[in-house]
């Protein structure tokens, strides 16, 4: 792929993970090859089903099975996870098998502490000129700005979760 570039979904608004799979779906209808990774997550969701099933994507997670929120404190298990899947998404990055590489919560896990910004930033600086490479979560450490092509701040403007509806099936996993 020509001119490959780094973006970033981020942002305390909804759509964040949902913008990446848009966008693995589209190249995956030109034939890319797409690696799909989510840091913090380890249940089936929607997209984990559909992804695992999909010819042309590899999708895996890297969760310690712990619900993870900001204010909660990240352990041993959770960095390893984290380290595991650095590791993962470094090695898609740089394997030239994958036009497209999406490594989904990666942010989050900087911001509760499991990966440094240094660790964030080596990620992101292994990706080849042809390999398209998508960072998603709330948060972005301080090098973000400078090193990234394209940052979207999603932005909740007005929320249901207010109202007492919490995550929906098919809707927010």
């Amino acid at each position: 792929m020509q001119n490959a570039r780094f973006q970033i979904y981020t942002g305390e608004g909804k759509g964040k993970t949902t913008c990446a799979l848009g966008l693995a779906l589209r190249g995956l209808g030109y034939g890319w090859k797409v690696y799909f990774g989510q840091f913090l997550k380890d249940t089936e969701t929607g997209e984990s089903r559909l992804l695992s099933a999909m010819e042309g994507v590899t999708f895996q997670q890297f969760g310690s099975g712990r619900s993870l929120l900001p204010g909660v404190r990240a352990e041993d298990v959770d960095r390893e996870c984290a380290l595991r899947g650095l590791e993962c998404i470094k090695h898609a990055l740089t394997s030239g098998e994958y036009d497209l590489v999406v490594a989904d919560e990666i942010n989050m896990s900087w911001v509760l502490g499991m990966l440094t910004e240094e660790e964030w930033l080596e990620c992101a600086q292994a990706r080849t000129p042809s390999t398209e490479l998508v960072f998603t979560g709330r948060g972005l450490p301080p090098c973000a700005r400078e090193e990234a092509d394209l940052i979207t701040e999603m932005r909740e403007i007005k929320h249901y979760y207010h109202a007492g509806v919490f995550a929906r099936e098919g809707i927010e996993y």
